[in-house]
């Protein structure tokens, strides 16, 4: 039988992830320990690492599946009661008329989640269970994931000084011992849900061979706010996610509880360094030419001067990285693993799935199987199976979900607006709707409304998309064939005739490459 079904686990990083994370531990009966290098999160003077002060995120299924297997009480009903549904993307824009429009694309709902508000349920949560201890203000500073320990410097009010620590150091000088005292811990796992800049994944890299890819995409971003109208009420619908695509940019809001909306322009790093170069004579007809109705509609031109500038604007980042373990004493999960950009929603959805799948493997290989067992295995050798096993499905799901998001940017801010798009959406829309059995879905309801791997949804929505262009290039032939007949007749009466058979010879060669 296993030697011990109780493990003491260590997660790095007390955020969605990390804490959803303690909660699975915990649940199991493991020691859980949870060591954040922020103040308590709950706390509102804080400082978020992006230095925001408020995300507002999209909660889709995938995440609420998640939290769902925590079978923690109350818990899923807290988290959805502090969300707001979104029935649809709003796509907001200007006629050629000059009109402003609105126009809603109606989907399946995900949710509006403010961070803060989930972290705190989450974390909230924990505290309840008598297995977990909290340690904040605790920086990662070492790991010798071959004998499981690491290193933890207390970030306290002591006075600190930016050397590294390391164990193999030398007795510290006089001044190198004003620096901020550290402490070991001995774990069996350590689960490293630390974010983008990983302090785990970073020691793990000494002892794993892994791989490791980052790229920063040539799109900065920055937050804005729009307030409630003078009646206290939302300026805008709720219960729509808010697009304004302007081809080479984009402007979007999700909405607040509090009935502002957060929003965050998305551009090229060139046009924000243009733009602050004279904000104060530029930013207003940019809004006014690229996103129609903002301002001074939604946000005054002094306050959307004052966010800009105030605003830090940030980078995106994409990382991809394997394996996500070394042996049994190591795992690493969310933006710590697989790092992408917004734009399918999905990042903080991936991370929760993660830990969902982890111990689907981990309780599949038996680490919390108390009956006994005739092969003599060890706690050990079965988590080390179990993180084996979920490397191996879970760096091409996130390959695919980081492909995803970076392909789903030029959708959000050119595409939604194109007839080719809204005809191939509104295809797929309709045999999902009326002949269901035939289980055609969009890519976008697969990713957001289903649990089905991400990997599978790549493949099934590429199969889909051969099907569907064959079918149309058929019909597309089938039509310039009757064309070029009535053409070929009217071409010997009329002098015109010719110009249009030229035109539907075009469009069959067109059509034949397209269906290629």
């Amino acid at each position: 039988m296993l030697e011990s079904n109780k493990q003491k686990v260590v997660v790095v990083g007390a955020g969605p992830v990390g804490a959803l994370a303690a909660l699975y531990a915990a649940g199991r009966g493991d020691a859980v320990e949870v060591y954040e290098l922020r103040s308590d999160l709950r706390d509102p003077s804080t400082t978020p690492l992006n230095f925001t002060k408020s995300i507002n995120l999209a909660l889709s299924e995938r995440g609420i599946n998640s939290m769902r297997h925590t079978q923690c009480e109350g818990l899923i009903d807290a988290v959805l009661e502090e969300t707001i549904p979104m029935h649809a993307r709003m796509i907001h824009g200007r006629s050629k008329g000059g009109d402003l429009y609105q126009e809603s694309q109606d989907q399946q709902f995900i949710r509006a989640v403010d961070r803060a508000g989930l972290n705190k349920r989450l974390l909230d949560s924990l505290e309840k269970m008598p297995n977990v201890t909290f340690h904040f203000n605790h920086k990662l500073t070492g790991a010798d994931f071959s004998k499981n320990v690491a290193w933890f410097e207390q970030r306290g009010d002591a006075p600190k000084t930016d050397q590294p620590q390391s164990p193999s150091q030398p007795s510290p000088t006089k001044k190198e011992q004003r620096r901020a005292p550290e402490i070991e811990v001995s774990f069996d796992l350590l689960i490293g849900a630390d974010g983008a800049h990983s302090a785990a994944r970073y020691h793990m890299m000494k002892f794993a061979r892994l791989n490791y890819q980052q790229e920063y995409i040539d799109t900065l971003w920055c937050e804005f706010q729009i307030p409630l109208s003078s009646a206290g009420n939302f300026k805008i619908s709720p219960n729509h996610l808010h697009i304004w695509p302007g081809g080479e940019f984009m402007f979007i809001a999700i909405p607040s509880l509090d009935k502002s909306f957060t929003c965050t322009l998305f551009a090229p790093s060139t046009c924000f360094a243009d733009l602050s170069k004279a904000p104060e004579t530029n930013l207003l007809p940019f809004f006014e030419t690229n996103f129609p109705g903002v301002s001074p509609n939604l946000i005054t031109p002094k306050d959307l001067q004052s966010q800009f500038t105030s605003n830090p604007h940030l980078p995106l980042i994409s990382i991809k990285c394997t394996p996500y373990h070394y042996t049994s004493s190591v795992v690493i999960l969310g933006d710590a693993a697989h790092a992408m950009v917004p734009f399918y929603g999905q990042g903080m959805n991936a991370g929760l799935e993660d830990v969902r799948v982890l111990f689907d493997f981990l309780d599949l290989h038996g680490v919390y199987d108390p009956s006994p067992s005739t092969n003599g295995t060890t706690c050990a050798q079965a988590r080390a199976r179990a993180l084996e096993e979920y490397t191996m499905q879970r760096t091409p799901d996130a390959s695919a979900i980081n492909d995803l998001a970076l392909r789903n940017y030029t959708e959000m801010r050119a595409s939604v607006t194109s007839p080719v798009y809204r005809l191939r959406k509104w295809v797929e829309e309709s045999v999902n709707k009326y002949v269901p059995s035939l289980g055609w879905s969009t890519q976008y309801s697969r990713v957001s409304f289903e649990n089905e791997r991400y990997s599978e949804v790549e493949r099934a929505v590429e199969r889909q998309g051969r099907i569907l262009m064959g079918v149309l290039a058929v019909g597309l032939v089938g039509v310039v064939g009757v064309g070029g007949a009535w053409a070929w007749r009217w071409n010997h009466a009329r002098p015109t005739g010719r110009v249009v058979t030229r035109w539907l010879l075009w469009a069959a060669k067109r059509t034949e490459e397209y269906a290629r």
